[in-house]
């Protein structure tokens, strides 16, 4: 049952929209605009972007103030006003890291703004995938209760004639009985079949955020091209995103080795003294001095390479598992393609025949009414194996396609 009466609310909210049946393209164009997941991940990417302005930056300078040469012992202590050192100081401190560091921050950063693209469009990707692998179960789901409830309508007007073959003489009314069974029977499967539809709307709902989707529209076809998909593997955002991680690494690399360089610091102090007395300016510089770079910097340095080292040997992991699954998934859509095959040439064709020669025969007198509601229900299941192998061939050909095409594409 619709949810009319929700339907104004549930308008109201941002990003729900009732624009009518989904198309399959609809679809996944309304799962990638709303899905929140896909929005988090282009809010972290705006939050990566907004930091990039400030890497690279010098830090905040630094005020001090205090007093200086107060005399606390001797014969002027705690008297200041006699002492001619005693000072009020007031300066400012300028760190400034060597220009390698900060450059490979600003190079940190930009590493990073490519990670969050790179996570954004793998979230992408999954979200588009489950879209349209609930799309397609929706619609054959929809369609094996169709095909079913054809089929049960025509066992119902079979076994709708048996009253008058029981008053004839020409039927035992036992035999009405059985196909009553049978379509009892037929209807506990039904039930089932309806309950897939509501199971599949509510898996479509989760990604595009409808809250009673209807689809509409042809079932899309993919051709699965295997060589270019094998060829398109290096591009895929599985792999873009570790590449993204290796160039983050390759940063960390050299921020470490930018730590063996001298930072440097400047400070400007204005110290006042009793106005009998003259005031001061102080200024210096201060430079770092990374003497201990076999227990510091260099021990960074090789922290940093050795995990560029396994990010490297993570994509490589990363890859070779893409392949496997490509071929694996290859393998089983050849599989299923052949099973559909079989299913609607032979196996419906050969329930279809029976159904006809049973119902001639049992018209004729010379079989039963068990022997139709058994015909039939061969037939529920050839018609419902042939549906269920399509509807194989259809989401792998839709999971390949969108799974492992480069993103190129």
């Amino acid at each position: 049952m619709r949810l009319f009466v929700c339907a104004p609310l549930l308008a109201a909210i941002p990003g729900i929209a009732f624009a009518g049946p989904l198309t399959f393209d609809a679809a996944l164009r309304q799962a990638k605009h709303d899905a929140p997941s896909i929005r988090a991940k282009t809010l972290g990417t705006d939050a990566a972007r907004s930091a990039r302005g400030a890497a690279g930056t010098l830090p905040d300078p630094t005020l001090a103030v205090g007093v200086d040469s107060f005399p606390i012992s001797g014969p002027l202590a705690f008297e200041p006003q006699r002492d001619n050192f005693t000072m009020a100081r007031v300066g400012v401190s300028q760190d400034i890291p060597n220009l390698a560091k900060r450059h490979a921050q600003q190079a940190r950063a930009d590493s990073d703004i490519r990670a969050a693209e790179a996570d954004t469009a793998v979230e992408a990707r999954t979200v588009e995938v489950g879209t349209a692998l609930a799309w397609i179960n929706l619609a054959y789901a929809e369609r094996r209760l169709a095909a079913l409830d054809d089929v049960l309508s025509r066992l119902e007007r079979v076994v709708g004639t048996t009253t008058g073959a029981v008053a004839s003489g020409s039927v035992r009314p036992g035999q009405t009985l059985a196909g009553q069974q049978a379509i009892a029977t037929m209807q506990d499967r039904r039930s089932e079949l309806v309950s897939n539809v509501a199971r599949a709307r509510a898996t479509l709902t989760r990604w595009t955020g409808d809250p009673a989707p209807e689809i509409a529209g042809p079932i899309p076809e993919f051709l699965v091209d295997g060589t270019e998909l094998r060829a398109g593997l290096d591009r895929h955002p599985t792999i873009q995103m570790i590449d993204a991680q290796a160039g983050q690494a390759d940063a960390d690399v050299r921020v470490a080795d930018a730590g063996r360089r001298s930072d440097f610091g400047v400070n400007v102090a204005y110290q006042r003294r009793d106005p009998r007395f003259g005031d001061y300016v102080s200024a210096g510089v201060t430079v770092s001095l990374p003497f201990f770079t076999r227990n510091r910097q260099n021990a960074g340095i090789a922290a940093a390479q050795a995990n560029a080292g396994r990010v490297l040997a993570e994509r490589e992991a990363a890859r070779r598992a893409l392949a496997a699954d490509l071929d694996a998934d290859i393998a089983d859509h050849v599989m299923h393609h052949e099973q559909w095959m079989r299913a609607q040439g032979t196996l419906q064709s050969l329930a279809e025949q029976r159904v006809k020669l049973e119902t001639a025969s049992y018209g004729a007198g010379r079989a039963s009414l068990v022997d139709v509601a058994d015909a039939y229900a061969a037939l529920a299941d050839a018609t419902l194996t042939t549906l269920d192998r399509e509807a194989l061939v259809a989401a792998d050909g839709a999971r390949l396609t969108l799974t492992y095409r480069s993103d190129a594409r």
